[in-house]
């Protein structure tokens, strides 16, 4: 757990899809206001102050939506090393402590000083082709190498530290973090690793006469993906997808940059939300 943290310039970013969520930043902004601060409100996609965030003019975002929000705005605070402070308005809140009734009692105690920062490991995801460097990509959840629109499967070779570890006939592989092993890899069978780990974790989907399980590969392991048939795609944290050629590679390691979420209380918390969120998908589909 790090040293207590007190932010004095608050930016609140709403999920423009979610109604509420506007209605909901402009309250917190009055609370923090009557509190002495200075806050800015906006979209998360208002690029006006995702580049006020790169310039590191915020040392706190608070992301008002839901899991996806909080993806979203560790993609953008990551490099610039801006804490985020999430609040759930969306369904599960994985990554999210603080439920949209409960935010007043803890912003008090953020301000009184009771925060701690968390660092999330995040991975850095290169897409090669012939030798060229296509581009560069990080993700805090998850690269996954799929199949494309066509509902056959695709043919992988996986390197762990440019040893091959297997080849895969499958609907694609996963490269997870921590973070990631609640998402996209626990519903292809893959085990809940605690946050804090910085280890990489590969999950089939869907093997066919393949390695069908998950391996968690030692800390500062790097990962290459070798595509061996066409119809392959990369998606990063569930962005839209890239296409693929056979005899791309996909390079997976740590990235150099962490994404930073304020916590409150002892990191138990991560297990209460995994008790309180496992089965949820189980009961229906509340909002």
């Amino acid at each position: 757990m790090s040293s207590p943290f007190i932010p004095k310039r608050i930016v609140i970013t709403a999920y423009p899809k979610i109604n509420e969520a506007y209605s909901e930043a402009e309250a917190m902004r009055a609370f923090l206001g009557e509190k002495g601060l200075d806050v800015l409100v906006g979209s998360l996609y208002d690029e006006g102050i995702r580049q006020r965030v790169k310039e590191g003019e915020f040392d706190l975002l608070i992301a008002v939506g839901g899991d996806g929000s909080v993806l979203r705005a560790g993609h953008l605070c990551a490099p610039a090393k801006v804490p985020i402070l999430g609040v759930n308005l969306g369904r599960l809140g994985f990554l999210i402590q603080i439920d949209r009734r409960e935010w007043r009692g803890y912003f008090e105690r953020l301000l009184d000083g009771e925060a701690w920062i968390e660092n999330r490991m995040m991975l850095r995801t290169e897409h090669v082709r012939a030798g060229e460097n296509l581009g560069v990509l990080i993700a805090l959840n998850e690269a996954v190498v799929a199949r494309g629109e066509n509902l056959r499967p695709v043919r992988l070779t996986a390197f762990v530290d440019a040893r091959e570890l297997s080849s895969y006939v499958a609907d694609g592989l996963i490269a997870a973090t921590a973070t990631g092993s609640t998402a996209y890899a626990l519903a292809a069978g893959g085990p809940i690793l605690p946050p804090e780990l910085r280890n990489i974790l590969l999950v089939p989907i869907a093997p066919h006469l393949s390695v069908d399980r998950a391996v968690v590969l030692s800390e500062g392991s790097s990962v290459g993906i070798v595509i061996k048939s066409e119809n392959a795609v990369l998606s990063v944290d569930g962005q839209p997808p890239t296409p693929l050629m056979e005899g791309d590679h996909v390079n997976v390691t740590a990235a150099d940059v962490t994404a930073q979420f304020i916590r409150f209380g002892d990191p138990g918390y991560f297990y209460r939300n995994i008790t309180m969120h496992i089965n949820e998908n189980s009961l229906g589909f509340p909002r």
